[in-house]
């Protein structure tokens, strides 16, 4: 019997191989499973039926659905965006390129505002929620239910009962803790409530490994949030196991707003095959012409979106490119620019963590940053504290502001959403935020991976063997 069982599973192990090297998006990938399959059949055939996909199936039509529909009820808003839509030919074709992978408007008339840390950045939500007059959009990757989260709870809960529409989406497996008393609190009060629910239909049931990582908030159509935050005390800071919680948010009013909301809608659609009626008029800002581009990524999309959102962004790069991200685990692509930008002479920086908290990530990111030890490129660890923001600063005009890590999670399997911003000024608070922390950081030598003992480089070096299925 057992004999029969393994040799069932070698089998199914082969076969499952030729399914990993027919459709895993990358080589490594490939090449990972593939020897998993072969060696750990027993473990690693349901893992890769599980975690092995890299193509989310049925969205793709939602998305088309809710576009098709956006152009049937709102062919005047359509219109009135056009009117701040940045014409091609100013842009540099950098821009131009990113504005035709993301299919969304590269709109001027924003204002935005950079908020740092979670004090900055859930006073000003919850301002603007408190502010709302029609509808709230309202979706995080993790929401708890701690005192952040039931101070959220309670005021989306009274704006409900003051006649305001609230949609509350949430990742089910990212907020797999969120009681269910919570929800129920919520619904009672005529919020509209939705998981993402990635295994929604028949063909998706293991569809397991994909997140929907985003985190936004949109208040009347006319103002949105996009950040790394989650609703939770430690993004606050209250967490003593991570200490101060160093994160990034941005606010932005202006027609960049419409992107945000058809981002939440896609989902919404996707979650609850239901379409709200929300206000697609841009509204400018009065005081500020900035140029803004909210960016959805995720496992739908034609193209490696936000692979290649990272690699044109470095090799766009003249003077400088800093990168802040919790985990380093790059692909090839991202690698290669990383070290050809350094052979231009660009100031290449690479913010992360100091502390882990996915031990995985964390000791592949040694390998790669020892891979490069023969570049300029400066590696620097956060000790401040945990490190959380996804931030990319290019040059001095251009700034990244979203969700999206530098791994193959944020860069194949979640859905992610950043905003980018060509201003000086803003550009310009980026690089002084990034530069203090600098200063509560230490740049790591080149022999700092190759001094740790033999057990650590071993772990290390097999953690990355996981990267291209993490």
């Amino acid at each position: 019997m057992i004999a029969s069982l393994l040799i069932l599973f070698h089998v199914l192990g082969a076969i499952s191989s030729v399914h990993a090297i027919m459709s895993t998006r990358t080589s490594q990938g490939a090449v990972a499973w593939v020897v998993s399959l072969n060696t750990f059949p027993l473990l690693a055939v349901p893992a890769y039926w599980v975690l092995g996909r890299n193509k989310f199936q049925g969205y793709v039509t939602a998305r088309q659905l809710v576009d098709e529909q956006l152009v049937q009820v709102a062919p005047e808003s359509v219109a009135h965006v056009e009117e701040f839509m940045v014409p091609h030919e100013a842009l540099t074709s950098g821009l131009r390129m990113v504005d035709t992978l993301t299919d969304m408007p590269f709109t001027g008339g924003n204002d935005l505002e950079l908020l740092v840390d979670g004090d900055e950045t859930f006073e000003s939500i919850l301002s603007g929620i408190e502010g709302a007059t029609n509808y709230i959009l309202f979706q995080f990757y993790i929401i708890k239910d701690d005192e952040i989260g039931n101070e959220i709870k309670d005021l989306l809960t009274r704006k409900a009962g003051e006649g305001v529409r609230v949609y509350f989406l949430y990742d089910e497996i990212g907020s797999s803790k969120l009681s269910r008393s919570y929800l129920e609190e919520l619904g009672n009060a005529g919020i509209e409530v939705a998981a993402f629910n990635t295994t929604q239909g028949r063909r998706n049931r293991f569809q397991l490994n994909f997140r929907n990582h985003r985190k936004i908030v949109v208040v009347d159509g006319h103002t949105a949030w996009v950040g790394g935050h989650n609703v939770g005390d430690e993004y606050l800071g209250r967490d003593p196991r991570f200490g101060h919680w160093r994160d990034t948010h941005v606010r932005m009013i202006g027609p960049a707003v419409i992107g945000a909301q058809i981002s939440f809608l896609e989902d919404w659609f996707w979650a609850t095959r239901q379409a709200p009626t929300l206000d697609w008029l841009p509204d400018p800002a009065s005081e500020a012409d900035r140029k803004a581009l909210i960016i959805p990524t995720g496992p739908v999309d034609v193209r490696e979106t936000a692979s290649l959102m990272f690699v044109q962004a470095i090799s766009s790069a003249q003077e400088r490119v800093w990168i802040a991200s919790p985990y380093f685990v790059p692909d090839e692509a991202v690698l290669k620019a990383l070290e050809l930008a350094d052979l231009r002479d660009v100031d290449v920086r690479i913010l992360i963590p100091d502390e882990p908290d996915h031990m995985l990530v964390y000791l592949a990111a040694f390998t790669f940053v020892d891979e490069l030890a023969h570049t300029g490129i400066g590696f620097y660890r956060y000790t401040g504290g945990f490190l959380h923001q996804k931030v990319v600063l290019v040059d001095n005009h251009i700034a990244v502001v979203g969700t999206a890590n530098l791994d193959n999670r944020s860069l194949r399997l979640n859905f992610e959403v950043s905003t980018l911003v060509v201003d000086p000024e803003f550009a310009a608070e980026v690089t002084e935020m990034l530069e203090r922390d600098f200063t509560h950081s230490r740049r790591m030598h080149a022999e700092e991976f190759r001094q740790k003992p033999r057990w650590f480089q071993f772990a290390a070096r097999a953690a990355r063997l996981t990267a291209p299925i993490l």
